[in-house]
């Protein structure tokens, strides 16, 4: 059967693809080498080699490796979402067969997740109530000093690690509590508040369990691994002191280093009608105010009296969410409230833990480990363990990722050094909430960074204050490792 032959009057249409002069630039620019470019390449290449290359290395622990170092390079390279790259690196193992799909999903089940989800409905009825408001105007009504104004509202800054879980959603709780404070300060407490208040909530959300994701995904390891978790009052009593005297030594440091002498002399004036005018707020609390306050104060109340009554954390938190959003209280809808909860942080922390745990089962953790660290003594295992976690930020830069890549090594590692693992792990953790040298490196210094266009401070002041805080960081961190915490029953070395 032939084909019939069709006639058209109208000719084909004519594409020009060549490319403007503009267009070619941006080309060859974008294929230009750089030393980004080049490190991209060489770790890439190296992992593909890693997987293909024969080693001692037991063929799971290899592959496991190859794909969490796949993960690693899209965490630190790509433009990829954090929490895609997870997914699918866990996928890719549970078909693998390095871990069942029941471990897959079981992170989700979790009380530490449930907790997380309470917290953070209870949180977003805190928020709609106004009451972060009106406890900023009663603590900075009639304070004249300077200094005085910037301990105060960092104490109150640490105080939120108790209410709102996560670093980025305390920011954002804080934020615009603090441009209705900047209205009434001179220019360069402005600066100094900009940057040394998102470097509180960095530095005091060690304080509490809910602090941050990473805390949340160093229990699940621990318990993983056949370690018993840190409980929500255990942590509060190793991790508050800590957070409490790094978060106002960090304030005073950045205090100075962004002000003269003759600044700090100044008079402040901030009255109640200064701080109301552009945000009214009625004389007397409001209901929903008071409730608020209420269900907080009640559910931080059972969290500390755990061993008397029983009651999980999880299901404090899930309790109090309920009484928040429920219509006879009305505070927030539920609804509403569900949908604040960042399910994107959640599915990340399930699936890193499950991640963590096929490094553990297929022995890929202690293989790099062994490679990492070697043979090192106790004190100087513990000294690197600070330094890797407090540098990590400036490869890996969501702080839930560097807790599952480094908490799975270091509970592996740290009995051979003869270090309790439980220990070591909650150190590295802690040192791992130092992330100050770029905007990028933390949400909550993006967030108050603001637009490019009119940034509350630049990225040079951004290192003068990480340059200034680091020495500052680790040598408290190290002083707390050897002797703070354990003083208060987080041994360091296995007896």
């Amino acid at each position: 059967m032939s084909i019939p032959t069709r006639y058209s009057t109208t000719p084909p249409p004519v594409y020009d693809i060549s490319l403007t002069d503009d267009q070619q630039d941006q080309f060859l620019s974008a294929l230009r080498w750089t030393p980004k470019l080049v490190i991209q390449i060489i770790s890439a290449v190296a992992i593909v080699l890693f997987w293909l290359m024969p080693t001692s290395m037991e063929p799971e622990a290899r592959t496991t490796l190859a794909v969490f170092a796949a993960a690693i390079w899209f965490w630190i390279f790509s433009s990829v979402p954090d929490t895609y790259v997870a997914l699918v690196a866990v996928s890719a193992v549970v078909l693998l067969d390095i871990i069942s799909v029941e471990a897959m999903f079981a992170p989700l089940g979790h009380d530490t997740t449930w907790l997380l989800i309470g917290a953070f409905i209870l949180s977003t009825a805190i928020t709609t109530s106004g009451l972060a408001h009106r406890a900023a105007v009663a603590l900075t009504v009639g304070v004249s000093s300077p200094r005085a104004l910037v301990h105060l509202l960092t104490f109150a800054t640490v105080l939120t690690a108790f209410a709102v879980p996560a670093t980025s959603g305390r920011a954002a709780l804080i934020l615009p509590v603090i441009i209705t404070i900047a209205s009434v300060v001179p220019a360069w407490l402005r600066r100094v508040l900009a940057i040394g208040l998102p470097s509180v909530v960095l530095f005091s959300a060690v304080a509490t369990l809910i602090g941050a994701g990473a805390h949340l995904i160093t229990n699940q390891v621990l318990a993983g691994n056949g370690f018993g978790e840190i409980s929500f009052t255990r942590w509060i009593v190793l991790g508050f002191p800590y957070a409490l005297i790094v978060s106002h030594l960090a304030a005073e440091l950045i205090y100075l280093t962004f002000s003269t002498a003759e600044q700090r002399r100044e008079q402040l004036s901030i009255t109640r009608r200064k701080l109301t005018r552009d945000h009214p707020l009625s004389k007397r609390m409001q209901r929903s105010e008071v409730m608020a306050l209420s269900i907080l104060a009640t559910a931080i109340l059972l969290w500390f009296t755990e061993n008397l009554h029983g009651i999980p954390p999880a299901l404090v938190a899930i309790l109090a969410a309920l009484l928040a959003s429920s219509p006879a209280i009305g505070i927030t809808d539920f609804a509403s409230a569900i949908k604040k909860v960042p399910w994107n942080l959640l599915l990340f922390m399930a699936a890193t833990v499950a991640l963590a745990q096929a490094l553990t089962q297929s022995g890929a953790a202690r293989a790099l480990a062994n490679m990492a660290f070697g043979n090192l003594p106790g004190w100087l295992y513990i000294i690197v363990v600070i330094l890797v976690s407090t540098a990590a930020h400036l490869v890996i830069q969501s702080r839930s990722a560097r807790s599952a890549v480094l908490i799975p090594i270091i509970i592996a590692t740290a009995p051979a050094a003869g270090v309790n693992p439980v220990a070591a792990a909650f150190i590295s953790t802690a040192a791992a909430g130092f992330c100050h040298t770029l905007p990028a490196s933390a949400k909550p210094l993006t967030i108050f960074r603001g637009e490019d266009d009119n940034p509350r401070f630049t990225n040079q002041e951004l290192l003068r204050a990480s340059a200034t805080l680091a020495p500052m960081f680790i040598v408290v961190t190290l002083l707390f490792a050897f002797f703070v915490w354990p003083a208060l029953g987080l041994p360091l070395f296995n007896s």
